[in-house]
C-alpha cells in the first residue's frame, strides 16, 4: 500500500506554477510523507510525461532535471527556468515554495 495516490501527487505537482520547479522530496512532504521521494518519481514516471500533469517542473534536490528525459530541460527553459554551466537549476531563485506570498 502507497503511502499516497497518483491522484495526490497529480494534484500536487499540478499546482507548480510556470517558470517554477519542485523536488520530489518537497512532492512527498506535501503529500505527508517526506520520506518517499523516490516513489513520487515512480509515480510520476508512471502518470507520464505527455500527461496534463506538469512533470517537468519536478526535479531532483539539487535542481537536476531527470538524466534520461530529454525535453524535460527545454520545457523548463521555455518557461523562463535558468540552467547553469553544470546544468542546475538555481533552486533558490527556481524553488516553488508554496506557502509563500507568490503563490
Amino acid at each position: 500500500m502507497h503511502p499516497f495516490s497518483a491522484e495526490d501527487i497529480s494534484a500536487i505537482v499540478s499546482a507548480v506554477p510556470a517558470g517554477k520547479v519542485t523536488t520530489y522530496g518537497d512532492v512527498a512532504a506535501l503529500a505527508g510523507s517526506p520520506s518517499h521521494a523516490r516513489l513520487v518519481g515512480r509515480i510520476l514516471a508512471a502518470i507520464g510525461m505527455d500527461s496534463d500533469v506538469p512533470c517537468h517542473r519536478v526535479v531532483n534536490a539539487q535542481g537536476r532535471p531527470a538524466p534520461h528525459w530529454h525535453r524535460q530541460r527545454p520545457l523548463l527553459e521555455s518557461e523562463g527556468v535558468v540552467f547553469n554551466q553544470n546544468g542546475l537549476i538555481d533552486m533558490r531563485r527556481f524553488r516553488w515554495q508554496p506557502a509563500s506570498a507568490e503563490d
